[in-house]
């Protein structure tokens, strides 16, 4: 059975990971036979954000204890990651990716990456294992992967544009398809990047992960 690892940014959409494409992730990798394990950096979120009024709160949360509400608890710490135990990677998206495992909301094309996070992804790539990158999750691909690796955030000219600095090949893709790098075993969705429901979401969601799975 194939076991794939998932990095998740937080909990919630505006300051940690996106809530629906992590559980579509789950759910699409258990429909396909496959099981996962979540992992987490254990350390402070960037900020708070009260997602009934859209404002930033006078409060700190840690991305490790707030990811396990989704995982249900079953989490590590990222830094305890070994790539060996996995065949592939899956990394949804919400701003927790560019807040949090780096500050690509912050700095664009001159952000810079959670060390324990490139580590990770990188050491998946050097041992040819794949990783699907979703919705806001692929403009960090340049960070971890050759430049020229061909993936999509959707069709938003301003974040292709950064993420095309940071050395991404940028190729337009609607909520409902996926884009893939077979050279560089990379697989990316827009997900809520472009999705207007949850069921746009989970069709690109699952073609992305039956494609990760069929490249292990």
């Amino acid at each position: 059975m194939k076991k794939i690892a998932i990095i998740i940014s937080g909990c919630g959409v505006f300051d940690g990971a996106e809530i629906h494409e992590t559980v579509l992730t789950m759910l699409h990798i258990e429909q396909l036979g496959a099981q996962y394990q979540c992992f987490a950096p254990d350390q402070t979120q960037h900020h708070v954000i009260n997602h009934l009024t859209g404002e930033e709160q006078q409060d700190s949360r840690n991305i490790l204890i707030e990811a396990a509400r989704i995982a249900r608890g079953d989490i590590h710490d990222l830094a305890t990651l070994n790539v060996d135990e996995f065949d592939a990677l899956v990394v949804p998206g919400g701003f927790g990716v560019a807040k949090n495992l780096s500050d690509f909301a912050f700095r664009g094309s001159d952000s810079k990456i959670l060390d324990t996070f490139k580590e990770a992804c990188q050491s998946f790539s050097t041992q040819k294992k794949p990783i699907a990158y979703l919705c806001i999750a692929p403009a960090l691909i340049g960070h971890i992967h050759p430049s020229g690796t061909v993936a999509t955030i959707g069709n938003d000219t301003d974040t292709a544009t950064a993420a095309e600095a940071l050395g991404i090949k940028h190729v337009a893709c609607s909520a409902t398809n996926i884009v893939v790098d077979s050279q560089n075993k990379v697989v990316s969705t827009p997900a809520y990047m472009l999705a207007n429901s949850i069921s746009e979401a989970s069709h690109g969601i699952a073609k992305a992960i039956q494609q990760l799975i069929d490249m292990t």
